[in-house]
């Protein structure tokens, strides 16, 4: 079946996401939404994409989000969008994280899928509210939990050792001075509590100079402390291999991610997933065993997707975002070449296949 082309319909009412999300077209475009299918908006944010998929085509979206904030966001837009002509709603909200999605949807009797998408990291609706202490760049509480539950940023900097800080700003920020930043911490908590962003990146900024790219110093650090509050890379790992065991034949995994720690997850899974890994090893018999497992699954394009020059300069948070597609194979397909290529009519240009990206 051909993807429809929405009708008067089919629109979706006057809704303003806040932010349009990157790589709206392209995602759209590798998603190829069909109607009557299925498909998950993994980090609803705003629902930008959940909108553009829903005008696309006569189908049925569900949200997912662990942020409450964004979940009322969807259920009022899901009133707005009604129902579909079988009586269920056009959008439904599921309230938690993408690395659940399977067990959230198994338990709201779905078994597959046709699609899934997930724009990895903070949203631009999180950074912008200084209330929620993402940013540095307005003052605000150290709180950076996106789910607004358990461990908050405040707690770990004034409680973890500093060889914990030190890991977390060296593994997850790529903070070439992690270890000087995290002395400089511990030795401001012993003053008093460093309960504001604004406190925490004095701090920082006291003991990292700018460098010539002129990204603040505090930006690797705040990265990857948010990235830890919120166990990012375990979210991903977790919410990738559940989106592949809910894709139906056909379905399509697209996946945007904005640094190097995202991307290198999604560029790896998705390969195996394909059976691109490292080529077999006389030393390793496993691997001359996944040599002849025909695999299930087709990358959508060898190399990322990056966005265009006019979207960048539009908004500058796309510039270090790469779009990478999976398909999953129907019985036919697992006969033929696996490794043929899927092209998509989307007039963007690609980068290099690398684990090197920008932050």
């Amino acid at each position: 079946m051909n993807a429809m082309t929405p009708t008067t319909s089919m629109m979706i009412p006057d809704h303003d996401p806040g932010h349009i999300p990157v790589m709206r077209e392209e995602v759209l475009a590798a998603l190829a939404p069909h109607n009557g299918e299925v498909y998950v908006d993994g980090t609803f944010g705003g629902g930008g994409y959940a909108c553009a998929v829903l005008a696309a085509a006569s189908c049925h979206v569900w949200g997912i989000d662990r942020d409450p904030d964004a979940i009322a966001r969807g259920e009022a837009l899901s009133t707005l969008l009604g129902v579909a002509p079988d009586g269920a709603p056009r959008l439904r909200m599921l309230h938690g994280g993408f690395g659940a999605m399977g067990d959230m949807l198994r338990d709201a009797d779905v078994a597959s899928v046709d699609g899934v998408m997930l724009d990895l990291g903070v949203s631009s609706f999180q950074i912008d509210e200084a209330e929620r202490g993402f940013s540095f760049r307005a003052d605000g509480p150290l709180d950076m939990r996106m789910g607004k539950a358990g461990r908050s940023a405040a707690d770990i900097v004034n409680t973890a050792p500093e060889s914990e800080l030190a890991d977390i700003f060296h593994h997850y920020g790529e903070e070439r001075h992690a270890r000087r930043v995290a002395r400089a911490v511990v030795e401001a908590r012993t003053s008093a509590s460093l309960t504001t962003t604004l406190q925490l990146a004095t701090v920082i900024r006291s003991v990292v100079r700018a460098d010539r790219s002129g990204i603040d110093p505090a930006t690797r650090s705040f990265q990857g402390l948010r990235i830890a509050v919120n166990d990012e890379l375990g979210e991903i790992e977790r919410g990738l291999t559940q989106a592949l065991d809910l894709l139906a034949p056909g379905g399509r995994l697209v996946v945007v991610a904005f640094h190097s720690l995202e991307d290198r997850i999604v560029k790896r899974v998705m390969a195996a997933a394909a059976g691109q890994e490292s080529g077999m090893s006389r030393h390793d018999p496993r691997s001359m065993l996944r040599g002849n497992v025909k695999p299930q699954f087709r990358l959508a394009f060898r190399k990322p997707m990056q966005p265009s020059d006019e979207e960048c300069r539009r908004n500058p948070r796309a510039r270090s975002a790469k779009l990478r597609a999976l398909l999953r194979l129907s019985s036919d397909d697992t006969n033929t070449s696996s490794h043929t290529e899927h092209r998509t009519n989307v007039g963007v240009r690609s980068v290099a296949s690398s684990d090197k990206g920008t932050t």
